[in-house]
């Protein structure tokens, strides 16, 4: 069998490959915030096992930025309040992020005016929010120099908002809504509904007295028994199709 070439050298690399990257998981432990962080004292308010992770992406207005408990805030995660840093907002919060809420990777929250995301809504990486639009009315002035508009968002709880969607200012999205990967949303969002598109709109709705409509083309998911344990999971995960499908007769046979 050949001999690796310059095993030393190679010994080394692979050393200091595992020195680093045992470094900069101490520096993500240590460079995330809390509410025991010194960085946390800044914010309105952090509840109880709330995290952003490190490396944050840029956060400005954090006294006007209130977070709750159980919180996700993953790396590169841009919250903003105010339209620059260092602005007096007033005595009211102006990004309120409820309890269990969890922002992707890459994800922005801009709020100049009130942004409200609900109690367990989950964010893909790389979504968009903002509560301000350019304004172009001079066509004659660089639209960068014209005062932008701004309109208050709405993220109702138990919302799933997909990777790279864009959540446009004055919407207001209703609860339990999936955002399909992509949308670009604005205006009003039902209740338990899918919307997908740029813009955006209702591709599906459910409702007490229809159910889903279009009917969902997938049986839901069959949820794991209360009690389960790990060993009994493993012992299924090992079983045959054709014993799966045996048991499942049985089972219906009563």
């Amino acid at each position: 069998m050949p001999q690796r070439k310059n095993t030393f050298s190679f010994r080394r690399r692979r050393a200091a490959q595992r020195v680093v990257h045992q470094a900069w998981a101490w520096i993500q432990r240590a460079g995330s915030v809390t509410a025991d962080h010194p960085a946390g004292f800044r914010f309105g308010s952090i509840g109880e096992a709330t995290r952003l992770a490190f490396p944050l992406g840029t956060v400005f207005g954090e006294p006007w930025i209130h977070l709750g408990s159980h919180c996700i805030i993953a790396e590169q995660v841009t919250l903003t309040a105010g339209l620059m840093p260092d602005l007096d907002l007033g005595p009211d919060p102006i990004l309120r992020i409820c309890d269990g809420v969890v922002l992707g990777r890459g994800s922005h929250v801009i709020a100049d005016t009130t942004v409200t995301i609900g109690r367990d809504c989950y964010f893909g990486p790389y979504v968009y929010v903002t509560s301000t639009n350019h304004s172009y009315d001079d066509p004659h002035e660089p639209i960068g120099r014209q005062w932008p508009r701004m309109e208050p968002v709405e993220i109702g709880p138990g919302c799933w908002i997909g990777t790279g969607a864009v959540i446009l200012p004055g919407a207001r999205i209703g609860r339990n809504v999936v955002v399909a990967a992509g949308a670009v949303v604005r205006g009003a969002v039902p209740d338990h509904a899918v919307v997908a598109g740029a813009p955006a709109r209702v591709v599906r709705r459910w409702t007490p007295a229809d159910g889903w409509q279009p009917p969902l083309r997938t049986p839901p998911p069959v949820p794991i028994p209360a009690g389960t344990t790990p060993d009994q999971l493993r012992a299924l995960a090992e079983l045959d199709e054709e014993t799966v499908t045996r048991l499942a007769e049985l089972e219906a046979e009563g």
